[in-house]
């Protein structure tokens, strides 16, 4: 059809996500390593206008909630100036056994004071 698959936003959506915790000074491998996990448990996407192959898209992506267990985040996704998609995750934070822990001081303090964070992206 020449659109870009409706799954592929959540991914991209995911790559904001990492790519913000790069800034904010930790790799989500090092995350990881350290026995946290931040998995989505709640995803939404309202599609406005769909991606085409070739765009290059422009991800805006920002943290707007935080507590000990969990961070929400949301994203516009464009091309150019146009919006195509909005969306919002909730990722809670876990060990590898699956219970919930809290959110380890380092990441709570960095998220809460840091501004929405850009992220360019590439053709898809």
């Amino acid at each position: 059809m020449g659109f870009a698959h409706h799954s592929g936003f959540a991914t991209w959506f995911e790559m904001g996500r990492s790519e913000m915790l790069r800034l904010n000074g930790i790799s989500y491998r090092e995350f990881e390593e350290q026995g946290h996990l931040l998995p989505v448990v709640d995803l939404r996407i309202r599609y406005k206008k769909p991606a085409r192959y070739d765009d290059i898209l422009r991800l805006v992506s920002h943290m707007t909630e935080i507590t000990r267990a969990k961070i929400v985040f949301e994203y516009k996704l464009f091309r150019d100036d146009e919006l195509l998609a909005t969306g919002r995750t909730v990722n809670a934070c876990i060990d590898r056994k699956g219970d919930l822990q809290p959110i380890p001081e380092s990441i709570f303090q960095a998220f809460k004071i840091t501004p929405p964070k850009r992220v360019r992206m590439h053709r898809i």
